[in-house]
């Protein structure tokens, strides 16, 4: 899909670096994928101490 953004120069420049990207698009593309990431790990946080799956990890690693 084509769009067209007016971008700070340097901040993509310095973002271009950082993702180690050869295109813009790239790094674009590597910004909104780490956006999401980091909303969906943030979601899962949520959970912290809710969720007990009752895992022997001794019976699974053979121990008992």
């Amino acid at each position: 899909m084509r769009t067209t953004l007016d971008l700070p120069e340097d901040l993509l420049n310095e973002a271009m670096e950082v993702a180690h990207a050869k295109t813009k698009t790239r790094t674009i593309t590597i910004a909104l994928q780490e956006l999401i990431r980091k909303r969906n790990i943030t979601k899962l946080k949520t959970y912290k101490g809710k969720v007990d799956l009752k895992i022997d990890m001794d019976l699974i690693r053979g121990r008992c």
